[in-house]
């Protein structure tokens, strides 16, 4: 059993509500990439909660952090352990090749399949540079290497060698965490460069897996209360109502969910290829954040 904060229209918390875990996944093999934190760690959270075995990989281990950020893949693992679940923590630098490929051939070897793959990983933090928009020149040109070839080709490795194993079964889920707003600019010229080349990587993925069982779609969640998000503000979890500027923010168990609920549809081809974003789909699925709210899509 679980638990769930209910709110009022004032956002009171009216107490906790219970409920039994669904695990709807059960039998399924995931991969989390970028697992460490953030979505990542929601995600693989939320998929574990649900059944699946999850693979969870990234370079923080504990006590060995990258950039010393909180979290690490070994902690994203207990978490899933705590709920019941199965995890398996994978070091893996994804920009390098040859552990990529080290890493699916472990997963071939352990469990012969892989249903559902997150493509979380993402460097874009590495650089320690303020993202804050200004113009395209005023930035570094090593924003190219942490974004395209920490996240972007980072993702597409994963996926090339990734796909021949689901390819053996004819079926699977693949996800592509992002960020979208319609066809708004994101502000600042290498993330925004960079998302959208995530959202056409999963477009034309879906066209040459058109003829198979593999789905694959982009998913963007909204403003999440990421660790670094929360250390920013000088909050955390259990405080940061107290922050008016988060307001507008969700969970990364949010986009969790999210991904689970694109797992568990039966139809899920019809949507191959596109770009969605988390609040459309819990109002599609009727899933919740944590706290018991349904927030809606982050507009920019």
């Amino acid at each position: 059993m679980t638990y769930f904060h209910v709110y009022d229209e004032n956002d009171k918390c009216l107490g906790r509500r219970w409920r039994e875990l669904k695990r709807t996944l059960e039998g399924k093999v995931a991969l989390v990439t970028g697992g460490s934190r953030g979505a990542g760690r929601g995600i693989a959270v939320e998929l574990g909660k649900a059944g699946a075995k999850v693979y969870v990989s990234g370079r923080s281990l504990r006590g060995a952090a990258t950039r010393d950020y909180p979290g690490s893949v070994d902690e994203t693992a207990e978490e899933i352990f705590a709920a019941g679940g199965t995890a398996y923590a994978c070091r893996c630098d994804h920009t390098n090749d040859e552990e990529t490929k080290a890493l699916i051939e472990k997963i071939r070897h352990e469990q012969g399949r892989l249903d559902i793959l997150v493509n979380n990983v993402w460097g874009g933090h590495d650089l320690g540079v303020d993202v804050q928009p200004r113009p395209f020149w005023e930035y570094p040109l090593k924003m190219w290497e942490t974004m395209f070839q920490g996240g972007v080709r980072a993702q597409l490795a994963t996926n090339y060698y990734a796909i021949p194993l689901m390819l053996e079964n004819d079926s699977g889920l693949i996800v592509h965490t992002t960020f979208w707003d319609e066809d708004k600019y994101l502000s600042s010229f290498y993330y925004d460069l960079a998302k959208n080349s995530l959202n056409r990587m999963a477009f034309g993925l879906a066209q040459d897996l058109r003829d198979t069982g593999i789905t694959v779609v982009a998913v963007s969640p909204g403003w999440m209360r990421t660790e670094l998000v929360l250390a920013s503000f000088r909050t955390d979890e259990d405080h940061w109502r107290e922050v008016e500027a988060l307001n507008r923010t969700e969970s990364p168990y949010y986009v969790g969910r999210a991904v689970c609920a694109l797992a568990n549809d039966g139809r899920i081809g019809h949507k191959n290829g596109q770009v969605m974003q988390v609040g459309e789909l819990a109002k599609e699925y009727g899933f919740t954040d944590i706290d018991g709210r349904l927030i809606p899509p982050f507009r920019i």
